[in-house]
């Protein structure tokens, strides 16, 4: 069990916040931070990793990482750390960058097999593409044997057969090693497939707290499904319009009457949702 009680005051664009985060995770979650930029999310990983100070409580098991102000170092929490660069030792083959972390071959060995790298093991990351880089880097982010795993949005930079990929293999290492792992995203996809329980911040403050499907899954009344996107163009053909909207990684056209488009533009944030086979477009405010 990992209990978290603790305030930090942030400073970003829109000027100063106070995250204050009171969280209880369980032994083998896997849990997704959501929420838009600035919330706090990495921040909430990077106290927990021991890389920034804060004040409050934090324990896992019977170990107390944070009192007050008084805190243990990132060496003493046995965590994996696994982020959005690589940060590989580029003067060392991929073996040795794994076992530098730890010399157990055995682990290592095992670890380069179920991520499909071990024909690459002698290579160097300067010969590796951005998915191998992100692979190697999750097996020595798990070299330490730890027992709770943070993901920074690693995957964020690859393609979507890659980043699938990489997701399968997570969920495997995550069940195989017992982890407990805690995970930033803004991809509404990647949140569904991996995790277990969703937190959602907003302005340094827990707002939801639930399943993916509850999180995700928006709809209302006898719509069918709902998603949020973005409105990149309105396009006016005769008497009717075309919205091109952005849902994640990929783009819809939508055909919108004269009214609907009244109160939109560009750049909105917009709900699109569908009622017995017929879309319909509504403002996010």
């Amino acid at each position: 069990m990992i209990k978290i009680n603790i305030t930090k005051e942030l400073h970003g664009a829109k000027g100063s916040m106070i995250l204050e985060i009171d969280l209880h995770i369980k032994e083998g979650e896997f849990i997704a931070l959501s929420g838009p930029s600035g919330s706090g999310k990495t921040t909430l990983l990077r106290i927990l990793g021991g890389l920034e100070k804060a004040q409050g409580d934090i324990s896992v098991a019977n170990s107390i990482w944070l009192k007050g102000s008084k805190t243990i170092s990132p060496q003493k929490r046995g965590i994996g750390f696994m982020f959005q660069e690589d940060a590989l030792f580029n003067n060392m083959t991929l073996l040795e960058n794994l076992l530098f972390a730890n010399k157990e071959i055995d682990l290592a060995q095992r670890l380069l097999e179920i991520t499909e790298l071990q024909e690459l093991q002698h290579s160097y990351p300067k010969n590796l593409s951005g998915g191998q880089k992100q692979r190697v880097s999750l097996c020595r982010a798990l070299m330490r044997q730890p027992k709770i795993l943070l993901l920074d949005e690693p995957l964020s930079a690859l393609d979507p057969k890659m980043r699938s990929k990489l997701q399968k293999m997570i969920v495997t290492l995550h069940h195989e090693f017992s982890l407990t792992t805690i995970m930033v995203s803004h991809e509404p996809s990647e949140i569904y497939k991996l995790a277990t329980r969703v937190i959602v911040l907003s302005e340094g403050k827990i707002i939801q707290d639930d399943s993916p499907k509850e999180v995700l899954l928006k709809t209302t009344g006898s719509q069918k499904f709902s998603f949020m996107g973005e409105l990149l163009e309105l396009q006016k053909v005769d008497t009717i319009f075309i919205a091109v909207i952005a849902i994640g990684q990929q783009l819809v056209e939508i055909v919108l009457s004269k009214e609907e488009v009244s109160s939109l533009q560009v750049g909105d944030k917009v709900s699109i949702a569908t009622k017995a086979f017929n879309p319909t477009l509504s403002k996010i405010t």
